[in-house]
C-alpha cells in the first residue's frame, strides 16, 4: 500500500510543499504579564499522530510551522514545580495561515490550587498581525441554515460580506466592501479557484469538503495577490487516524410547502425558476487511515437534481403545455494525506465538477421557444493540486503545483447541427423559435499553477519569501449561429396549415412549410475559436518582527506582472510594486490594537482581452475609420492599427433565399468589409494599468471571556485604474436641462461625431472626408484602466463560541459607504465620456448591515439555529419616463434602457447616478436538527430549516441579477415610484436526513 501511495504523488507531480500553516503560542505569567522563558510547550494531535515539544524563547513565544490541517490540536503545559499545567484543546488550523494563542501560566507560589480550573485561561485574539478578516468553523456551517449545502449561500454570513447584484445570471452572488463580485478572488487550501474569463468560483466547493471558510478584506499578507477587493479561502476536510463519514439526502420540496410569490425565484446557478421547482439533493463522505498516523483519505461526493416547468404557450398554433427541465450538479472530491517523516508531509486534491443547466423551452410566464431550440448550460470543472511539506524548527519550504480547466458552454445545443428558425405569423408576431438557440458561446480555459514558498526563522524575524506563477490558456468560440438563422413568415393558409397539425411541443424546423417566405438570412462569418495565453507572475517578501511579546510588526512587498497589460501597445505594466505594513500591539493578554496600510493589484480580468478580439474587425474601412480617429486625437499618434485590430465575430445577412438553403460562412465572406455594425472594439493602444487599491485599517479586539470575542474595524480603501468603456466615436456632449427637456435624435447624435455616420439607402455608412465606408461603426469602444472608488466603513462584531454552555452566537454591525466613477468592466458614461459626472453609490453599497446568527444546543440531541440580515437599501438608478419624453434616449447617443444595469443609460433629468434608494429589508432564517445516537460514533440526524421564516418581502439586499432587479426604475426619485418586478424568496423550506458515523 505504502509503494501505491509514492506512484500516486511521484506521477505527473513534484515535491510541494505548504508549510504556511502554523501555531504560535505566547506563554505569561499570570502574576506579572511578563513573558515566560524557556518553559517547554507541547503540540499533539491524536487524529494525525503528530507530536511535538518546543521551548519557548525570551519573548516566550514558541512557533509550531509546517502544520496539517487535519484533525484537531491540543496545546499544553506540563505540571512542574513552579507552575500549574495548562492546555488548550480542540485546536483546528486553516490554509495558509498562522493562529495565535496566549497561554496564562499560574504560578504555584501566588495561586492556591482551589482558584486552578481544568482549564486555564486562553485568549484566542489575533496577535500576530493586522489582517481583517473573519472565519466559519465546520461546527458553524453545519448548524447554519444553508441552501443546497452550497457554501455561497453561508458567505454573506461573515462580516464585510453582502449577497451581491451581479451583472448576468451566473455572476458570483457575494459582494467583499460592496465591490463588485466579479473582482473577489475565490482559493482552496491557498490555491486559485477562480473562473478566469470573468469571475467567480471555477469549482463551486460544497459543504461536505469544506473544513473551514475564511475572508480576507483588509490588509493581509504579501502572500495574497491578485485582487484590491478581498479573498475567500476555503480549507479542505482531510482523512485522520479515526474512520468515519456520512451519507446524506436533501430536498427543498416547493409547493406547497413553500410560500406563493408573483416574483421568479433564482436557483443555485443564479438562473430564474418559478412554478414547479423542487430540489433533490445527495450524497456521501468517508474519510480514514490508509496507514495509521501516516497515510490518510478523504471522498466526498455530492449530487443534485433540480425540477422546474416552463411553460409553452401559443394560441396561434393552438400550443399550451409545460415543459419540464433539469439541472443537475455533480460534484466528486477527494485527498490523499501522507506523512514520508517528521518533516516532511505530502498531499494530493482532486475536484470535478459537473453542471448542467437545461434550458428546455417555454418561459417562466409562457414563451414561444420550443423544446427543438432548448440547449443547456455546462460548467464543467477540473482541479488536480499537489501539496508537500518540509519544515525544520528554523527553516520550512512549500512548493505548489496545480492543474486546472474549465469549460464553460453557455449554450450547448439539443440539435447542434441545425441552423435556428424566427417564425412570425402574418401579423409578424413571433410563434415559434425553433432548432438551435442562434448564438455560440464555448469558453474553455486550462490553467497552470506553480507557487513557491520558503519561510526564515531567524531570532525575532519571520521571512516569507515567495514566488507564483498562473498561466491560463483561454479559447473561446463564439458569435452568431455557424448553422444559419431564418427569420421566417407564415402566411395565412401556412399558419392554418400548421395549426390544423397539432403540432405540440414537438414543432422543429422541418414542421414548417418549405415555401415560406424568407425576410431575412444571416451566419456567423467566424464559426472558429480564439484566445491568448495570460500569463501572471509575482513574487513578494514578508518580514514578520516581533519587536517584543507584545509587539509585532510586519513589513512587505509584493510585485505582480500580467502580461495581457499589454493589450495592444509595446510594453505591459511593469510598475505593480506593492509595500504593506501592519502592526499587532497586545494590550495585554486579552486585548490587542492593531492597523496597517497596504497596496494592493488586481489582474487584468481576461474578458475584457477577449472581448477586444470577439467584438473587433479587420476590414479595410475600419480600419480606416481608426485612422480617421488617429488624426482627430482620439488614439496616439504611433498607434499600430494592425496590432488593436482583430478578424471578430460578424455576422452576414443575405435577402431573397429559399427556406433551409441559405449560403454558409464560406460563401458570404466578401460580405466581411462592407457589414456596418452598431459597436467594434479594439485592444487598447496604450495597453492597461492594473487596478490597484490602498488600503488603511485600524482595530481593536478584546477577549471578553474564554468563549466571547468582541472586535472592531475601521476600514478605508481607495481604488485607481478601475475598468471601464470610451466610446472613441461619442456623439458631442449633450447636457440635459431638467426644466427644459429637449430630445435629441439618433440621426443628430450621429452627425457630430468625430467620425459622423449617415444613412442613405442602402444604410448606415462612416463618412471620412467624403469616403463612404460600409464596413465601419456607429461606436469604437475600448477599454480603458481609468476609474476610481473611494470607500469607507466601521465594522463592530460580537462572537461567542459554544464552549460548555447551550449557546454560540455572532453579531455583526456594518455602517459603510462605497462611491465610484465606473461599476464594471462594461461601464460607460451616460454622457460623451463625462466620467466625472457618474460619480455616485456602487451598485452594491449598503450603509447599514446587521448581521448574525445564535445557535442553542437544547438538551437531548436537539438544536436550533436563527441566522438573520437587516440591511439598508441598495441604490436606485432613475432613468428617464418614456411616456413622457418618447424615448429613454434623451441625447441619442443610442444607449437607453438595455444597458441601465450598468448605468450607461441616460438618467432621469435632474438625478445623478444610483441617487434613491430601495426600502430595507430583513431576512430570518431558522434550522432546528435532532440528533440520535446509535451506537458508538454512529448518528442519525434529521433537520428542518425554514428560509425567510417571516415570509418579508424584499425588494433589496438578496443575490441578484441586475437586468431584472428592483434598481432601475422610471421617472425622479421625489415620485416615489417603485415598480416591483422581483423580489427576494418567499419563506421556504428545506429537510435532510444525515448518517454520520
Amino acid at each position: 500500500m505504502r509503494h501505491c501511495i509514492i506512484l500516486i504523488f511521484l506521477f505527473g507531480f513534484h515535491l510541494s510543499a505548504f508549510g504556511q500553516v502554523g501555531l504560535e503560542v505566547a506563554v505569561i505569567e499570570k502574576s506579572t504579564g511578563e513573558p515566560a522563558v524557556e518553559i517547554p510547550v507541547h503540540l499533539a494531535n491524536q487524529q494525525i499522530g503528530y507530536s511535538s515539544v518546543r521551548h519557548t524563547n525570551n519573548q516566550g513565544k514558541v512557533y509550531f510551522k509546517g502544520l496539517s490541517t487535519s484533525g484537531a490540536y491540543t496545546v499544553y503545559v506540563e505540571e512542574t514545580d513552579e507552575y500549574y499545567p495548562i492546555s488548550a484543546e480542540d485546536i483546528v488550523l486553516r490554509a495558509n495561515k498562522t493562529r495565535s494563542l496566549t497561554l496564562v501560566l499560574s504560578g504555584k507560589k501566588t495561586v492556591e490550587l482551589p482558584e486552578i480550573t481544568v482549564e486555564s485561561p486562553v485568549a484566542r485574539i489575533n496577535t500576530i498581525n493586522a489582517e481583517v478578516a473573519a472565519e466559519l468553523d465546520l461546527e458553524q456551517v453545519e448548524t447554519l441554515p444553508v441552501e443546497g449545502r452550497d457554501i455561497t449561500q453561508v458567505l454573506y454570513r461573515l462580516p464585510n460580506v453582502n449577497q451581491a447584484t451581479g451583472f448576468f445570471p451566473e455572476a458570483p452572488n457575494v459582494s467583499i466592501n460592496g465591490a463588485n463580485s466579479l473582482y473577489t478572488n475565490y482559493l482552496i487550501d491557498g490555491l486559485d479557484n477562480n473562473e478566469q474569463f470573468l469571475g467567480g468560483q471555477k469549482f463551486p466547493m460544497p459543504v461536505g469538503f469544506t473544513q473551514n471558510i475564511t475572508v480576507l478584506t483588509n490588509n493581509y499578507s504579501t502572500e495574497f495577490g491578485l485582487s484590491g477587493n478581498g479573498v475567500f479561502n476555503v480549507t479542505t476536510k482531510s482523512g485522520s487516524n479515526e474512520p468515519g463519514g456520512e451519507v446524506f439526502f436533501v430536498t427543498r420540496p416547493g409547493p406547497p410547502l413553500d410560500a406563493s410569490s408573483p416574483f421568479a425565484q433564482r436557483d443555485l446557478s443564479g438562473n430564474q425558476v418559478k412554478d414547479g421547482f423542487q430540489r433533490y439533493q445527495t450524497g456521501f463522505a468517508v474519510g480514514g487511515p490508509i496507514v495509521k498516523d501516516r497515510s490518510f483519505y478523504f471522498l466526498n461526493v455530492e449530487g443534485t437534481l433540480d425540477l422546474k416547468d416552463n411553460f409553452l404557450n401559443v394560441p396561434q398554433l393552438g400550443v399550451n403545455e409545460t415543459i419540464r427541465g433539469e439541472n443537475r450538479f455533480l460534484y466528486l472530491s477527494g485527498k490523499i494525506d501522507h506523512r514520508w517523516s517528521s518533516k516532511l508531509r505530502s498531499s494530493l486534491r482532486v475536484n470535478n465538477g459537473i453542471v448542467d443547466i437545461e434550458r428546455q423551452g417555454g418561459g417562466l410566464e409562457g414563451g414561444v421557444t420550443f423544446p427543438s431550440a432548448g440547449n443547456v448550460q455546462d460548467r464543467n470543472s477540473l482541479i488536480i493540486a499537489s501539496k508537500n511539506t518540509y519544515g525544520t524548527s528554523r527553516f520550512s519550504s512549500e512548493t505548489n503545483l496545480q492543474y486546472s480547466r474549465f469549460r464553460w458552454n453557455y449554450a450547448d445545443p439539443e440539435h447542434p447541427g441545425r441552423p435556428n428558425v424566427t417564425v412570425l405569423d402574418p401579423s409578424e408576431q413571433a410563434v415559434a423559435l425553433l432548432g438551435h438557440p442562434g448564438f455560440t458561446f464555448d469558453q474553455l480555459e486550462n490553467t497552470l499553477q506553480f507557487q513557491q514558498k520558503f519561510m526564515f526563522y531567524r531570532g525575532n524575524h519571520q521571512i516569507k519569501v515567495g514566488a507564483e506563477f498562473l498561466s491560463s490558456d483561454h479559447s473561446l468560440e463564439g458569435g452568431g449561429n455557424p448553422n444559419g438563422s431564418y427569420l421566417v413568415k407564415l402566411n395565412q393558409s401556412q399558419l392554418d396549415q400548421l395549426r390544423a397539425s397539432h403540432p405540440g411541443k414537438s414543432l422543429s424546423i422541418g414542421d414548417i412549410p418549405s415555401g415560406v417566405e424568407v425576410l431575412n438570412y444571416s451566419v456567423e462569418l467566424r464559426p472558429q475559436s480564439f484566445g491568448k495565453r495570460q500569463n501572471i507572475y509575482s513574487f513578494y517578501l514578508e518580514d514578520l518582527y516581533s519587536v517584543s511579546n507584545r509587539l509585532n510588526l510586519t513589513f512587505g512587498l509584493r510585485y505582480d506582472y500580467d502580461n495581457l497589460s499589454k493589450g495592444g501597445a509595446d510594453n505591459g505594466d511593469f510598475n505593480n510594486i506593492a509595500p504593506r505594513f501592519n502592526f499587532n500591539y497586545r494590550l495585554s493578554e486579552k486585548s490587542t490594537l492593531r492597523g496597517g496600510y497596504g497596496l494592493f493589484y488586481d489582474k487584468i480580468v481576461y474578458a475584457i482581452y477577449s472581448d477586444a478580439l470577439q467584438f473587433s474587425s479587420s476590414s479595410a474601412d475600419f480600419k480606416r475609420q481608426l485612422q480617421a480617429l488617429i488624426d482627430e486625437g482620439q488614439l496616439p499618434d504611433d498607434t499600430d492599427i494592425d496590432r488593436i485590430t482583430f478578424e471578430g465575430n460578424l455576422q452576414a445577412s443575405l435577402a431573397g433565399v429559399s427556406y433551409l438553403n441559405g449560403p454558409d460562412a464560406s460563401q458570404l465572406q466578401s460580405q466581411r468589409n462592407q457589414i456596418f455594425s452598431n459597436e467594434l472594439r479594439i485592444l487598447n493602444p496604450d495597453g492597461y494599468d492594473n487596478p490597484y487599491t490602498h488600503q488603511f485599517s485600524l482595530g481593536y479586539q478584546r477577549q471578553l471571556d474564554s468563549d466571547k470575542l468582541f472586535y472592531v474595524d475601521l476600514m478605508h480603501s481607495r481604488s485607481f485604474n478601475l475598468f471601464r468603456l470610451r466610446d472613441l466615436n461619442a456623439p458631442a456632449s449633450f447636457p440635459i436641462e431638467p426644466g427644459n427637456v429637449t430630445v435629441r435624435t439618433r440621426a443628430e447624435a450621429d452627425a457630430t461625431r468625430d467620425v459622423p455616420i449617415f444613412q442613405d439607402s442602402e444604410g448606415f455608412y462612416a463618412d471620412v472626408n467624403g469616403n463612404r465606408l460600409r464596413g465601419a461603426a456607429r461606436n469604437v469602444v475600448m477599454t480603458e484602466t481609468k476609474g476610481e472608488a473611494r470607500y469607507w466603513a466601521a465594522t463592530f462584531n460580537l462572537e461567542k463560541e459554544r464552549g460548555t454552555g447551550n449557546l454560540a452566537y455572532r453579531l455583526s454591525y456594518t455602517l459603510s459607504e462605497l462611491r465610484n466613477n465606473t461599476e464594471d468592466i462594461n461601464f460607460r458614461a451616460q454622457d460623451a465620456n463625462n466620467f466625472e459626472t457618474e460619480w455616485g453609490p456602487s451598485i452594491n453599497d449598503r450603509t447599514h448591515v446587521l448581521n448574525g446568527f445564535l445557535t442553542w444546543y437544547a438538551t437531548g440531541g436537539l438544536a436550533f439555529n436563527i441566522a438573520a440580515t437587516m440591511q439598508s437599501g441598495q441604490p436606485i438608478n432613475r432613468i428617464p419616463d418614456a411616456e413622457i419624453y418618447g424615448t429613454t434616449d434623451l441625447n441619442g447617443d443610442g444607449r437607453s434602457f438595455g444597458a441601465a444595469y450598468v448605468g450607461n443609460s441616460d438618467r432621469s433629468p435632474g438625478e445623478p447616478r444610483n441617487s434613491d434608494r430601495l426600502p430595507w429589508s430583513n431576512t430570518f432564517d431558522l434550522g432546528m436538527q435532532y440528533t440520535w445516537d446509535v451506537g458508538g460514533e454512529h448518528r442519525v440526524l434529521f433537520r428542518a430549516d425554514v428560509f425567510n421564516l417571516f415570509n418579508a418581502e424584499n425588494l433589496s439586499g438578496y443575490a441578484n441579477n441586475a437586468t431584472q432587479s428592483n434598481q432601475i426604475q422610471v421617472g425622479p426619485a421625489d415620485s416615489g415610484v417603485i415598480v416591483r418586478k422581483n423580489a427576494s424568496a418567499p419563506r421556504q423550506f428545506q429537510f435532510s436526513l444525515r448518517y454520520l458515523f
